[in-house]
């Protein structure tokens, strides 16, 4: 592989390889002489990314709107969805201007990749319906697992009062620091009723009580609330959104006065691979916090109702 400086969108895009070099900065070209209006979207995109002046290859001073700009470049004109965008999450300016901008948090490390590599927990294929019990002591005997569970039991198994920012901090490095086909194993396990040792083992795989359990439970329209606040939450509630929910957003996108007309039978989840990844990437957030829709005025109950749905419906994964 080799790197080349383009002019303009790609003048900081560290190339992984000829092919693709060629082919994006053929697009671009093409973008810009076609006559169907991409290159009024490529100019909105240098705007409100701020990445024609040289010098400011990181610095778009909105970069909600960066992202949101470099979204609709991507769903209006597929074909530079390997140019600008990750299948994992929305578009981002780290994505749209390459390596240079920095590592992305949410990517799992080299040398993390090469330990997992060692391990014999990572080969195994992800079978739906295992057990916690199962799943929680396989992850116990395998030495690069194990590590990573008691760094985040250590912060979310206290016996003082619970820290519940650190242990959601915790949850969010445990899972997003192993292969996804691990991750699926320990969030999509399960048990019957009555089985107490797997019941436990869930717990702890799920960061519950600590990451999770808030007194009072707050209602499920302030979970949405505070988290749409949350810069980082509402980045991974909006892709959970589009991947999982892909009807709600088509039809309402955020009005809430749309939401209220939606009825739970009428919102198939996608329950695909992207929908599974941008919902473990959304655990250890606001999203994941038990929430109820008790004592609310009786006009709220309906939207309450159909956010618990989202957040806490067992129908897209089982």
């Amino acid at each position: 592989s080799f790197c080349s400086v383009f002019t303009v969108l790609f003048i900081y895009f560290t190339c992984i390889s000829t092919v693709q070099t060629t082919d994006c900065l053929h697009l671009r070209e093409q973008c810009i002489n076609a006559a169907n209006g991409c290159e009024s979207v490529w100019n909105v995109v240098e705007d409100a990314c701020n990445i024609s002046v040289l010098g400011n290859r990181c610095k778009a001073e909105d970069t909600v709107g960066c992202n949101r700009i470099i979204q609709v470049l991507a769903d209006e004109y597929p074909e530079f969805k390997n140019c600008v965008c990750t299948t994992e999450d929305i578009c981002s300016i780290t994505t749209l201007l390459g390596k240079q901008c920095g590592n992305n948090k949410d990517n799992i490390s080299t040398e993390t990749k090469l330990q997992w590599g060692l391990s014999a927990l990572s080969k195994q294929a992800y079978t739906t319906n295992r057990s916690c019990l199962d799943v929680n002591r396989e992850c116990v005997e395998d030495e690069v697992c194990n590590k990573q569970l008691s760094l985040y039991l250590k912060v979310c198994l206290v016996n003082k009062k619970c820290n519940m920012e650190g242990c959601q901090e915790a949850i969010r490095f445990f899972y997003r620091n192993m292969p996804f086909e691990v991750a699926q194993m320990m969030i999509f396990c399960d048990c019957i009723q009555h089985d107490e040792s797997c019941h436990r083992a869930k717990e702890l795989l799920h960061g519950k009580p600590c990451a999770v359990t808030a007194v009072p439970p707050p209602s499920c329209l302030n979970v949405i609330h505070i988290c749409e606040e949350n810069e980082f939450c509402r980045k991974k509630y909006t892709t959970f959104q589009s991947k999982c929910w892909r009807h709600v957003t088509k039809k309402c996108y955020e009005d809430e006065a749309c939401l209220e007309t939606l009825i739970k039978g009428d919102m198939p989840c996608s329950a695909n691979t992207d929908c599974k990844a941008a919902y473990i990437s959304s655990w250890g957030t606001m999203l994941h916090t038990e929430c109820t829709c008790q004592d609310l005025p009786p006009v709220e109950q309906p939207l309450c109702e159909l956010f618990h749905h989202m957040l806490h419906s067992k129908s897209c994964f089982s």
